[in-house]
């Protein structure tokens, strides 16, 4: 137990020394509050005289059979209801309260996870610092885990559990307990002490139990101070009778219990005031985000619990620097703290120095990078609009332009915050308006939305706006009657029309209103998509969709006839029909504005040949042509009607385009070209309708294929037509391909479609050799689809009928292809085409953009064959030698090529990795000569990347095992394969690729260096171990690296070498050899061992070279297949450990703090230093 001198001394520093000596000397023998001297009050030890003392071991644990648990335990296990758990104690604490306030000890000792306790004798004799640094021994740190920091449901109970005994606690004992001047001394000088320790654990459990030790004590102060002004109330009401009606028994009464309320209120103010300033003025600066968390939760609670006393400056100033704190769960808190407080409009008028002095900190904060504290931001900000003189036109834009956040729940608080700020101020004159129709209230709410999509500009993101809004603002958002008013009714006499760009605005926004009904889920991007809907969802998404249908089955047509000449909004227009409920048409009665919108929409196909209207077009008749209503035939027709006058035409120009003849004159020219023009709008139409609909039955492969030969042959043809060209014949195989899997084709469709397939892909090759930069990258793209489409993976899933139509592509088109990509792709953004193959090429910011989106997906369109197996996996060594030199273009495709060639064969895909690696060497040694210097930047450029390659291994040496050993076997043969150039004696041309080769050694197990290192032994000769040159060192550096943690018998590099020359080799070597940097001493070492194994080497060599087939051969099988019972790998230990400790958020501030003073709260005023008052 805390001894009394020890608490008498630190109340005394902290300003609240209320105990007395003469207190102190009876501590153990005075139960009641006799130093107050109240009259006619019975002492504690009076009121428990003749009564019946109930223990624990009668009470309430008995009965749960728990009597033999500790007070935390009981906590801990959370199956007894809080109350009877007070009331236990506080019977026992009447019997016999030092027993039981050392129990109360011991329990906050134990939830801070303590393994020690509080004995009696330490109670009675030992200083409360002397208990807590006895505590602080018997405390195991070694965990580092204590009750409030385990995870798990128990711990995440347990913390509740602890919150409501403190409240509890306090609320029982607040009529007399708590003013006996020593059970609330000993728990608040304790609490103190523990928050003051250098152990997290004490701290961080202390510091939760003080702070809400504090908040039950705000509570009791509320109740005091309100039955202090009702005491005092009754008092003036009773002393303002007349003299012949006042009693003077009752006033006596009520100056009585007014006294006794005003003393109580005198001794929780000093509790409260010692628990502020010896706890948190301390903490809530504290290192640990936990506590600074606890703080500002507390002190947030105690501002909107008790505004009279709490909410003002010289509280919220806490708040307001803790703001700025690192973490962003404190700042979150600090946040939600004063939301609270915004909510009250009474309240308002006192924050309104704390919001001019913080507001720009949270206006800031609504970008900061934790979305949780941006979302709190912007919504403190929407109760700040309140007050409209406080936020700024530029405080608002800030949060304006987040409705476009890809982060939806920061994009929803942007929205409502915008909605409040616009749309939610009417005025007298908005009384009386119609609630549809252009002069509605709506309208003009609509009119705003429009002008703030065009002013943000950001026209692309209409989906993401109202997606912000809908929340909010959805029955703005749905009143599509006022849109519609809008676009088609004329303008009244002084109103002003809408402009051109605000109906296109108007009909996105519509557009997307529409979307976000049907879909019910955020755009993409925003969220996490699709979601499972509940019953009322499902019925108000059927309702909404048959309303829209209702309402833009009729206004459609109109809309369409009146923008039919703009391509922007037509395109938006014609995507409505994918929203309707077809049914309506029928049941509705609506057929005659079906026809309409068919008409309109042959119409569109008819005037425009941009490819979005088109499109457009294709997806609406898609949509409308469904076999499950009865409006299929209808529409069916006008489709079949459309596309024959289309293809008609297309044939007849095709004709006149393919008629030989003379050489046309300057008149036949411009009648060809006008004739070509045609054909490139009928071939916009077909490409886009033949993307969505079967046109096998029109046979357009001929037709497309005289095409595309007489352009080969002339090579005259537009791109575009070539192109789109291209596009069509894809689409009619693809169409041909999906008739035939139905398996209702016939064996002539079959053999058809396969001659098809491979003329097509043939005419793609020859097109690679193209002029036009245009035609060559769409015949490209087309050709890689065609063969992924009919590789041999055509046939699975019990689809083997389909194997005649496997067209796998030979050495010279896959040769053709790789060609392509090194031409196209992996070329400096200076020496690309760009788009036309005549036209000036412009390379601003947004076309090398452009460019490079082009060549990524060409790159793509090519990984794609390797990683499906349609061409060779060692093509892809000519892409993965580019890995480094344009990582910043292509690293992202690359590496995942290679990720999936390793999950398809990771034998193979070394043997591809070593191999590009090798393509690089030669191409240095061309270009540099044969005496290369190896600290030239290409070679490092080489070295480097192979650095890269071991990193894709990852960690698992076992997985990669075979892998790693194959890439060392075919790295050892290509250092070998090519004799010196110097003749004999002299190194092999590609030695220097083994030092290359050895920033793979750390991926093998060490008994697979053992095998590698033999393996290497067959290709040295007896004079390479002997040379000590420069040349050499390749060999040198690469042996070490296979020595590197290798066994003993490793460690000689001839076979045969005296087991004495193999130790002094071993000590003479370092314990670990670089892999970029020769070790010291390695020429004396091997000087050493060669001349000690000169003799046991020439008896040796005979032997081995009868038995060197014999070993090559099971030297192959071994590195292809290791031996499954080689000794376990090593493993190393990686991981790093640090510890790092967050500075002071006010370091070196001295704060200046005000008395809590619960009588004067409305007058007094709180006294700051200037100097770190921030108001």
């Amino acid at each position: 137990m805390i001894a009394a001198k020890d608490i008498q001394t630190d109340f005394h520093q902290e300003g609240y020394s209320r105990l007395s000596d003469t207190d102190l000397e009876d501590l153990e023998g005075r139960n009641g509050k006799s130093g107050k001297g109240k009259k006619g009050k019975k002492t504690l030890g009076d009121k428990l005289k003749g009564s019946e003392v109930r223990g624990r071991v009668n009470g309430h644990h008995q009965e749960n059979n728990m009597e033999n648990l500790s007070l935390f335990e009981i906590v801990k296990l959370g199956k007894s209801a809080t109350q009877p758990v007070v009331d236990d104690w506080i019977e026992s604490y009447k019997t016999n309260r030092d027993s039981a306030l050392l129990e109360l000890i011991n329990f906050f000792i134990h939830c801070s996870g303590c393994k020690g306790a509080v004995s009696s004798e330490m109670f009675r004799h030992m200083q409360n610092s002397e208990i807590i640094r006895k505590m602080t021994e018997e405390f195991d740190e070694d965990s580092g885990d204590y009750p409030l920091a385990m995870a798990g449901p128990v711990w995440k109970k347990f913390k509740l559990s602890l919150c409501e005994f403190i409240a509890v606690l306090v609320r029982q004992c607040q009529y007399s307990i708590i003013y006996d001047e020593y059970m609330m001394d000993m728990v608040i000088s304790l609490l103190t002490g523990l928050s003051d320790s250098q152990v997290r654990a004490f701290r961080h459990t202390s510091t939760l139990a003080a702070m809400k030790l504090m908040t039950a004590l705000v509570n009791v102060a509320l109740n005091l101070s309100i039955n202090l002004d009702n005491t005092q109330r009754q008092y003036e009401t009773e002393r303002n009778k007349s003299i012949g009606k006042r009693a003077n028994e009752r006033l006596e009464l009520l100056l009585q219990k007014r006294k006794e309320l005003q003393e109580n209120q005198d001794e929780i103010e000093n509790m409260m005031n010692a628990i502020f300033k010896g706890v948190f003025i301390h903490r809530y600066r504290d290192v640990i985000a936990e506590i600074r968390v606890v703080c500002i939760e507390e002190i947030g609670m105690w501002m909107k619990m008790y505004s009279e006393a709490f909410l003002n400056d010289s509280y919220l100033k806490y708040v307001g620097w803790t703001m700025y704190d690192k973490q962003g769960e404190v700042r979150l808190k600090c946040l939600t703290a004063v939301q609270g407080l915004y909510y009250s409009r009474e309240l308002n008028a006192r924050l309104e120095l704390f919001t001019s002095r913080f507001k720009d900190r949270i206006v800031s904060m609504t970008l900061d990078k934790e979305y949780d504290v941006a979302v709190q931001a912007i919504k403190l900000l929407t109760l700040v609009l309140h007050n409209d003189e406080v936020l700024t036109a530029e405080d608002c834009e800030s949060v304006y332009h987040l409705v476009y956040s890809a982060h939806r729940p920061v994009a929803v608080a942007a929205g409502e915050f915008l909605y409040k700020k616009l749309f939610s101020h009417h005025g007298p004159e908005d009384e009386g308006r119609p609630r549809r129709g252009r002069h509605c209230l709506n309208a003009n709410l609509i009119r705003t939305t429009v002008l703030f999509f065009l002013e943000s500009e950001l026209h692309e993101h209409g989906a993401y706006l109202v997606d912000s809004l809908w929340d909010c603002a959805s029955e703005l958002l749905k009143d599509w009657e006022s849109m519609i008013s809008l676009l088609l009714d004329e303008p009244y006499p002084g109103e002003e029309a809408l402009t051109d760009a605000q109906e296109a605005a108007l009909i996105e926004i519509m557009l997307c209103a529409v979307r976000q009904t049907c879909e019910c889920h955020p755009p993409i991007g925003r969220g996490p998509g699709k979601r499972v809907l509940t019953a009322k969802e499902k019925k108000t998404q059927l309702d909404d969709r048959t309303k829209i249908t209702e309402i833009f089955a009729v206004a459609l047509p109109l809309l369409l006839a009146k923008y039919s000449v703009d391509p922007d909004k037509v395109t938006n227009l014609l995507q409505f029909p994918q929203y309707f409920d077809l049914e309506i048409y029928t049941t509705g009665r609506l057929e005659k504005h079906l026809d309409a919108l068919l008409r309109q929409v042959r119409d569109v196909v008819e005037k425009h040949t941009d490819t979005d209207v088109l499109e457009a077009c294709s997806m609406t008749f898609h949509a409308l042509c469904n076999e499950e209503f009865t409006i299929y035939n209808r529409v069916d027709i006008v489709r079949s009607q459309m596309i024959d006058e289309q293809i008609d035409k297309f044939h007849r120009l095709l004709e006149d385009v393919l008629q030989e003849g003379e050489e046309p004159d300057e008149d036949d020219a411009y009648q060809v070209l006008s004739t070509l023009k045609r054909i490139t709008l009928n071939k916009y139409v077909c490409t886009c309708f033949v993307s969505a609909h079967d046109l096998t039955k029109w046979d357009l492969f001929t037709s497309n294929y005289k095409l595309l030969n007489s352009g080969l042959q002339n090579g005259d043809m537009s791109e575009q037509i070539v192109a789109h060209a291209l596009q069509c014949t894809h689409y009619v195989i693809l169409w041909h391909l999906a008739r035939v899997s139905e398996g209702s084709a016939s064996k002539d469709d079959m053999v058809l479609l396969r001659r098809q397939v491979r003329a097509f892909c043939m005419m793609c090759q020859r097109y690679l050799n193209s002029i036009s930069t245009v035609v060559k990258e769409q015949a490209f793209t087309i050709l890689c689809d065609a063969l992924l489409i009919f590789s041999y993976q055509i046939v699975a899933s019990g689809r083997e009928a389909l194997e005649p139509l496997v067209f796998s592509p030979d050495a010279s088109l896959q040769s053709e292809l790789l060609n392509f990509i090194h031409d196209h792709v992996f070329v400096d953004q200076d020496e690309d085409s760009s788009t036309g193959g005549s036209e000036e090429h412009y390379y601003d910011e947004a076309g090398k953009i452009e460019a490079l989106h082009r060549r990524r997906n060409l790159l793509a369109a090519f990984c794609k064959l390797i990683i499906y197996n349609v061409v060779e996996m060692k093509t892809g060594a000519d892409i993965f030698k580019q890995y480094m030199r344009y990582y910043n273009d292509y690293g992202d495709i690359i590496k995942e090529t290679m990720s999936k060639a390793r999950q398809i064969d990771q034998i193979q895909c070394a043997k591809t990795l070593i191999l590009s690696l090798q393509q690089l060497f030669n191409e240095m040694l061309n270009d540099l000569g044969c005496n290369f210097d190896r600290s030239a930047s290409a070679f490092f450029g080489i070295k480097e990347l192979a650095r890269r390659f071991s990193l894709t291994f990852g960690l698992d040496q076992i997985k990669t095992r075979e892998a790693i050993a194959m890439l060392h076997k075919d790295g050892i043969e290509f250092a070998f394969k090519e004799p010196s150039p110097q003749g004999e004696g002299g190194p092999p041309l590609n030695l220097a690729f083994l030092d290359i080769l050895s920033e793979f050694s750390s991926k093998l197990l060490r008994q697979d260096k053992k095998t590698v290192h033999l393996y290497l032994e067959r290709f040295m000769t007896f004079q390479m171990a002997l040379q000590r040159d420069d040349c050499w060192l390749p060999l040198i550096s690469y042996r070490n690296s296979l020595q590197t943690g290798a066994d003993d018998d490793t460690l000689s590099v001839i076979s045969g070498m005296s087991s004495r020359s193999s130790a002094r080799s071993r000590r003479s070597k370092p314990p670990a050899a670089s892999k970029r940097k020769l070790p010291e001493g390695t020429y004396l070492i091997e000087s050493c061992f060669i001349f000690s194994s000169q003799v046991t080497w020439m008896m040796a060599q005979k032997q081995q070279q009868e038995r060197a087939s014999l070993q090559y051969g099971k030297m192959r099988g071994h590195i292809h297949g290791l031996m499954e019972d080689d000794e376990e790998p090593i493993v190393e230990d990686v991981m790093m450990s640090s510890e790092e400790r967050l500075d002071d958020l006010n370091e070196g501030m001295d704060f200046d703090t005000m008395d809590i003073d619960l009588v004067g709260i409305r007058t007094q005023e709180s006294i700051i230093s200037t100097s770190e008052n921030p108001f």
